[in-house]
């Protein structure tokens, strides 16, 4: 746990007991104090205790009694002007000093002989309820606590409206802090970046307390140890309500490979599909039928008309489910109707039919027109599509791959620095919190409105979605078989998220990418196609032309 409280505050033993949120869904959390009578310390070496004995009878007074007593008023009298003074003094007082001075304190004084001193009881129930509104007044500063939560998010994944609600679900006392990177790859390439180079400091990625992880990326995170799992998550309730298929795609060992005998990750928070985007303009034109399936990217018609990502794993993917096979295939030979040499055919006619693999570059061309269809994840292509007039965006009716954005925990705790401060003892206990909030029902309004591309984690197990027309109310209408975001449900049946492959199967996929010939733009080609496309660009903008 990482607090920003002074040093030796005495906290109740258990995290999650350490404010109050006011959220229903959430516990009603205390700050505790100890029951047991405090240490008073002067000076940090010398510990006095005070108390009230038993009267003393006159017959075992010494000569210098009277002395003494005068001496013990003296003192007494001088420690109540100090706890007088620590209870009403700055917020900048070490906790431990303010708790000593406002708690319940009894104090001992005994002479060398062994003799009590009484103390008027009067005048110490007066000071307990002195102290005791004093110290009422103290739990209320907003200095007494503060619960940090530093989140690193994927650019454009978390709804605005998430963190505003939030923050006002937690109170005053959360310190919350968000990042955002424009790609996973930033995100993935900065946690790498701090255990390889030990180039970490406090604004750094890893010292955050949870990230946005890509699902193809969560096998190598694992296997590199850039992230750890999730403690105590059986306990969770956001685990408890989360679907099966999420609990088994993401239940891994320490390879990364999925094991139902392993730990839990990551905890997502928005998925979504792989998806055609076509322009119905130029179809309707030249006559042509419209996209259904991936039997239709290798139509001749459409040669030189497509660009699509550049993923291994989704090129591949594609042919494979053209072929009538899972993404997930492990060995090609033996589960793939004519093995590789068939899949190998395959690929070099799609490569013919291709424009331009390029997962920078891809929406681009389709958006000019120089590409008539695209093929990429739903997040890049849907805002894309709505933007343009007269597109299609449609699901392969024989299933695609789904991708999931996820929540998980950078391995911070392994780093022997001190540059990152509290973070290096664990994450914030806020974690779980921040988790059950993203999973609630509330937070899948942004994607039904179509705030945000994706859906929510529940909606994998939905049959029908049904979104009120008023969401969308006023907004342009897409032509596409997503229902909010999420394939139809005999569709989705189909569909499948790409689970980790052995290194045979990696090697087999090398080679069948190597066998299509696909040149690596290479940095000055890349150069050379962006001015291109501004050209054209600023060109379409300025002399339109008529489809």
């Amino acid at each position: 746990m990482s607090f920003l409280c002074p040093a030796n505050l005495s906290l109740h033993p258990h995290p999650q007991f350490l404010y109050r949120s006011p959220n229903p869904k959430f516990p009603d959390f205390l700050l505790q104090f100890p029951t047991k009578p405090s240490i008073l310390k002067l000076s940090g070496h010398r510990t006095i205790t005070l108390r009230s004995p038993a009267r003393p009878t006159k017959s075992s007074q010494h000569p210098f009694t009277w002395l003494k007593i005068a001496a013990t008023s003296a003192v007494l009298f001088f420690g109540l002007n100090i706890q007088v003074c620590l209870a009403s003094s700055s917020p900048s007082l070490h906790a431990n000093t303010i708790v000593a001075a406002q708690e319940e304190s009894i104090v001992t004084q005994d002479d060398d002989r062994g003799v009590e001193r009484n103390v008027d009881n009067v005048q110490m129930n007066e000071d307990k309820e002195l102290k005791a509104a004093e110290f009422e007044n103290w739990k209320l500063k907003t200095f007494a606590l503060s619960v940090p939560l530093r989140i690193v998010a994927l650019r454009g994944s978390v709804p605005p409206s998430w963190i505003k609600d939030f923050i006002q679900s937690q109170g005053r006392r959360l310190r919350f802090r968000v990042k955002y990177l424009g790609s996973l790859e930033n995100i993935f390439s900065d946690i790498s970046t701090s255990f390889n180079k030990h180039n970490i400091s406090p604004v750094s990625t890893v010292a955050s307390d949870i990230v946005s992880v890509g699902d193809s990326w969560l096998s190598f995170a694992i296997k590199n140890a850039l992230i750890e799992p999730f403690r105590g998550v059986e306990e969770q309730d956001w685990f408890k309500g989360l679907s099966d298929k999420w609990k088994v795609y993401l239940r891994r060992n320490h390879e990364g490979e999925i094991d139902p005998e392993g730990e839990i990750w990551a905890a997502p928070y928005r998925w979504g599909s792989m998806v055609i985007a076509y322009n119905k303009s130029k179809f309707q034109k030249h006559k042509l039928a419209p996209i259904e399936d991936w039997a239709d990217l290798w139509r001749p018609e459409l040669a030189g008309r497509i660009s699509m990502v550049d993923s291994p794993r989704e090129v591949v993917g594609s042919v494979l489910k053209y072929m009538g096979a899972s993404y997930n295939t492990k060995n090609i030979d033996l589960q793939v109707s004519g093995g590789k040499n068939a899949v190998q055919q395959n690929l070099a006619l799609l490569r013919k039919q291709v424009r331009l693999f390029d997962s920078l570059y891809y929406l681009k061309t389709f958006s000019m027109g120089d590409a008539w269809i695209a093929v990429g994840w739903s997040s890049d292509v849907l805002p894309i599509a709505k933007r343009m007039s007269n597109v299609a965006v449609v699901v392969p009716k024989s299933g695609t791959s789904l991708w999931a954005d996820l929540w998980a925990i950078p391995a911070a705790t392994k780093l022997e620095t001190n540059q990152i401060g509290g973070r290096i003892r664990g994450p914030s206990p806020l974690i779980h919190q921040w988790i059950e909030f993203c999973l609630q029902a509330a937070r899948a309004l942004p994607f039904k409105q179509e705030v945000i591309p994706g859906a929510s984690p529940s909606a994998i197990d939905s049959s029908v979605i049904e979104v009120p027309k008023e969401l969308t109310k006023g907004k342009p209408k897409l032509d596409t078989n997503l229902i909010a975001g999420v394939p139809p449900p005999e569709i989705l049946t189909r569909c499948e998220f790409l689970e980790p492959l052995p290194e045979a199967t990696l090697s087999d996929y090398k080679l069948l990418i190597h066998t299509m010939q696909i040149p690596d733009p290479g940095l000055i080609h890349r150069i050379q196609h962006y001015i291109l496309l501004t050209i054209q660009l600023f060109r379409s903008k300025h002399h339109p032309k008529v489809a």
